[in-house]
């Protein structure tokens, strides 16, 4: 008997340890940066953009590169979120409200051929973040996701759905300065912003 409980709080550390490994790890999940660009944009930028004004193309080396050919397997982003910051550095003063739809153009289409999500309607500078379900943007099943991305389509229009560059007062959209970074989360995951390259600390309005 005494040699029993001399043992006995080893048998306990050990299945104490066992319990401490059998327990699931904290999933910080998969997750890459599609974009993260920083420009500045005027009336003039968005009269002359072609082929559609009030846009602003994402494309070539200024989307990522190794993002995955196909968005469904083996990690499945399709069913993922995506997770949209933006950080206004420059916006006219008076408060107007303002958005920026963000159009995800496929290597293949269906339907309407394209989705878009956007970054909120906001009215100050400072940095506005949301997460967005992949499956509840407008016409996001128009993709082909199995077949990749092969650019962004980025559009300043006003809370109305107004192109920017159709309204009569654009003084109070132009020039401005946004840098946009959307990060792409496996479902089931969690954005982690810690992953993200030269995002600055915590702490930014939402």
């Amino acid at each position: 008997m005494p040699t029993l409980l001399r043992f006995l709080p080893l048998v306990l550390l050990q299945m104490g340890g066992a319990a401490v490994l059998a327990m699931p790890a904290p999933c910080r999940g998969e997750q890459f940066v599609l974009f993260d660009v920083t420009f500045s944009y005027t009336k003039d930028d968005a009269d002359n953009s072609k082929p559609s004004k009030s846009h602003y193309y994402v494309k070539g080396d200024t989307l990522n590169p190794d993002r995955p050919k196909d968005w469904t397997a083996p990690v499945d982003y399709r069913n993922g979120t995506v997770h949209i910051r933006t950080e206004v550095l420059e916006k006219p003063a008076g408060g107007q409200p303002t958005t920026w739809n963000l159009c995800y153009i496929p290597n293949k289409g269906q339907k309407n051929g394209y989705g878009c999500t956007s970054t909120g309607v906001y009215k100050e500078k400072g940095v506005h973040e949301q997460d967005v379900s992949m499956k509840s943007f407008w016409e996001n099943d128009s993709i082909v996701w199995s077949q990749g991305i092969k650019q962004m389509d980025l559009v300043i229009k006003d809370d109305k759905n107004l192109h920017a560059h159709k309204r009569s007062d654009p003084e109070n959209f132009f020039p401005t300065k946004v840098r946009i970074t959307m990060i792409q989360v496996a479902a089931g995951s969690r954005y982690d912003s810690s992953l993200v390259p030269n995002l600055p600390a915590p702490g930014g309005k939402d």
